[in-house]
């Protein structure tokens, strides 16, 4: 499913038009990413957490030269699925 099936699905459940269906995802995206930047996390009960992880500095290598490299540590989005997600998957 891509973002234009998720659009058409959210206005036919919610009866919307497609129009206000994508604005109100665009919205819920935006609101998700301004919450993680601000190092918030995001709970939707029954559904996940999305939050932000840590990854620590590290050493990596050039596959091309073979030569070691340091890559520093990052913030990374992450989800955890909730228990309803995981139940209506198994």
């Amino acid at each position: 499913m891509n973002k234009t099936d998720l659009i058409d699905s959210i206005a036919s459940e919610a009866d919307i038009s497609k129009a206000a269906a994508g604005r109100a995802l665009d919205a819920a995206v935006e609101a998700i990413k301004g919450a993680l930047k601000a190092g918030d996390s995001v709970s939707l009960i029954g559904f996940g957490t999305f939050y932000v992880g840590e990854r620590a500095a590290r050493t990596g290598r050039n596959p091309r030269t073979g030569k070691t490299l340091e890559i520093k540590a990052a913030k990374q989005p992450k989800f955890r699925p909730g228990k309803g997600l995981k139940d209506a998957c198994n």
